[in-house]
């Protein structure tokens, strides 16, 4: 047996310990950008989700596109989507911030929306930016007096990709543990991985995983066209993105922020995106249905050694892992 066998055994023998992922498919009103919230509700539903993130904006009564949820808006506005969607049998689990994690004011905005999200029980809010050149510090103090207001409302703040500093999970695992709070993880979205930076997310999330509380489901191609599409439609391989959180114990929103075709126009119509989000659930179920059959581990073999999180669980359950 070699060093990194004996590295790798009592990890992978501590992971089989946990309880499997709840996963939770949502689709996410995103796609549905051209179409009135309600809509985008009915559709959802009717393509077979139980759960809703939501997206930024919708066309409001006279057609013009506007926010569906304004950072200024009272946590009765958030109570009352929340409400709408519960109506259509859809349990809402994720929103955006809509604020950059390097704004001068995203302490006292991403308050506001923690107080939004807990009035309309939504458990995650993601929070995006680059976090470049002189903003790193200031991000940090921001996540830093953030996570202990999410973790009272019953909130986490999820990171995800989007280039500079936030570029890959690797990234963002740095950014975590400078924060060391629980109300603060990730949303992976392997799509921005790939598009952004070029780089296969299957190694990055290898490292990263025991991290990660949410994905923002979202494929990407090279070639033909560089561009973003729904899952299965591009050249991520899923079943080994999800392979390594199979088994968290946690329950985790895999939510679709990008459902469309590549290469051809998206639908002008309603129904067309109706039909894209109910092939993106069943593509996911699929790959959760076969990767549960296999009982995959979430140790991946990718991942030369194991993570600075996962030592520690070794050492709290008992086990002396080689350093």
């Amino acid at each position: 047996m070699t060093r990194r066998h004996l590295l790798l055994t009592p990890m992978a023998a501590f992971a089989q310990q946990a309880a499997p992922t709840k996963f939770q498919l949502a689709c996410m009103t995103l796609p549905y950008g051209p179409f009135p919230f309600i809509r985008a509700l009915s559709g959802i539903r009717n393509a077979g989700y139980q759960h809703v993130a939501w997206g930024t904006t919708h066309p409001d009564s006279s057609g013009k596109r506007v926010p569906l949820l304004a950072v200024a808006d009272l946590p009765d506005r958030a109570r009352q989507l929340s409400s709408i969607c519960r109506d259509h049998d859809l349990a809402p689990v994720m929103m955006f911030s809509m604020v950059n994690l390097e704004s001068p004011d995203a302490a006292d905005a991403y308050a506001r929306r923690i107080d939004q999200a807990a009035a309309a029980g939504i458990p995650f809010i993601i929070v995006f930016g680059k976090t470049e050149g002189g903003s790193y510090s200031s991000v940090i103090d921001t996540l830093k007096k953030s996570g202990p207001f999410a973790r009272k409302a019953g909130v986490t703040l999820v990171v995800k990709q989007h280039g500079g500093n936030t570029a890959t999970g690797n990234h963002i695992s740095r950014i975590l543990s400078e924060v060391g709070d629980e109300g603060v993880k990730m949303c992976y979205d392997a799509g921005n991985v790939l598009d952004y930076e070029n780089q296969d997310p299957i190694p990055d999330i290898a490292k990263c995983w025991p991290d990660v509380r949410a994905f923002a489901i979202k494929d990407h191609r090279n070639t033909p066209k560089d561009e973003d599409c729904g899952p299965g439609f591009g050249e991520i391989d899923h079943y080994k993105l999800l392979a390594p959180v199979m088994r968290t114990g946690l329950t985790m929103p895999l939510a679709c922020e990008n459902i469309f075709e590549p290469l051809v126009p998206r639908p002008r119509e309603p129904e067309g995106v109706d039909a894209l989000a109910r092939r993106a659930r069943e593509f996911l179920e699929t790959v959760i249905r076969g990767l549960t059959a296999r009982g995959s581990p979430p140790a991946s073999p990718s991942c030369p050694r194991p993570c600075p999180q996962w030592l520690a669980r070794l050492r709290s359950s008992g086990h002396r892992p080689l350093s």
